[in-house]
């Protein structure tokens, strides 16, 4: 509730790729400054080793590291921490604006079972979501693990928890959901790659949502498995092709989108909070 949808607005609507991260060693939010100069060194240095981005134009990174004091859930959670590289041509004047080319933030909504085990001298935050290009990802991943001595691991979501997330948000409510709710599904063992795409009105699938729970606010792998055997029923009834063959790789609604290989995309700031602490809960499910 305490998150301000101005602050977070550039957040929503980008395809998200996302990381686990270990306690971060010896990492003080007084120093975001200093970090942004050492970082922006270390990509200039990396970029001179045959790194860089794009060749033959006279390019400089200008490194920004920020707090997002809002962005966190319990009193235990670290605020978020925003990188934000752009790009500054040497030749253009110095009141033309930046051109931001990559953005990553380190994250805790309610990752309590990870900060209330670890010693003073590291801070938690387990979720790091990543857009921009993969070199840029690579550059900031490596400078943060050998300063902090932490691991950077991508984070799959597996087709267990995107029935999770497809029966939680197909459940929210929405003063309007345009967006209907959509299954894509990979099928096995053919020569050529086919997918099945399978969409749902949102109120058809709130409707039925609403009458697998059976406590509201409160999910069980029973009810999510209902919700799933209902839509898979009712696809085999029309259709006659088992999806429970078939691997679940991606879901959208209205309140976000995720894809197996670990994108999500956040489309409701109003819901930004729990998308968030389901996504920390699998980060720190991968760390521990």
């Amino acid at each position: 509730d305490n998150v301000d949808p101005q602050e977070t607005a550039f957040l929503l609507h980008k395809a998200w790729t996302l990381y686990s991260v270990t306690p971060l060693y010896r990492f003080h939010r007084a120093r975001l400054r200093d970090y942004a100069r050492l970082l922006s060194a270390f990509i200039a240095a990396e970029k001179q080793k045959g790194l860089a981005v794009e060749v033959g134009v006279e390019l400089g990174i200008k490194v920004a590291v920020s707090s997002l004091a809002d962005l966190r859930g319990s009193e235990q959670d670290q605020a978020a921490v925003l990188v934000q590289l752009s790009l500054r041509s040497q030749a253009s004047s110095r009141n033309s604006e930046d051109k931001l080319v990559w953005s990553g933030w380190f994250c805790s909504m309610y990752g309590d079972d990870l900060s209330e085990n670890v010693p003073e001298d590291f801070t938690c935050l387990p979720l790091f979501l990543t857009h921009g290009a993969e070199s840029y990802t690579s550059m900031v991943g490596s400078w943060f693990q050998k300063t902090f001595d932490c691991c950077f691991r991508r984070l799959a979501i597996s087709p267990l928890n995107l029935s999770w997330m497809v029966a939680m948000w197909a459940g929210c409510k929405l003063d309007r959901a345009d967006s209907a709710v959509e299954l894509v599904f990979s099928v096995p063992h053919l020569s050529q790659p086919l997918d099945i795409s399978y969409a749902v009105h949102p109120e058809d699938a709130k409707a039925l949502w609403d009458t697998v729970q059976k406590t509201p606010g409160e999910i069980t792998q029973e009810e999510v498995d209902v919700f799933m055997d209902c839509l898979y029923a009712h696809f085999h009834r029309h259709f006659k092709i088992h999806l429970s063959a078939a691997k679940l790789v991606k879901v959208s609604t209205a309140v976000a989108s995720a894809h197996c290989d670990g994108i999500v995309k956040i489309l409701h700031s109003q819901y930004l909070p729990e998308v968030l602490m389901l996504l920390t809960e699998l980060a720190i499910s991968q760390i521990q």
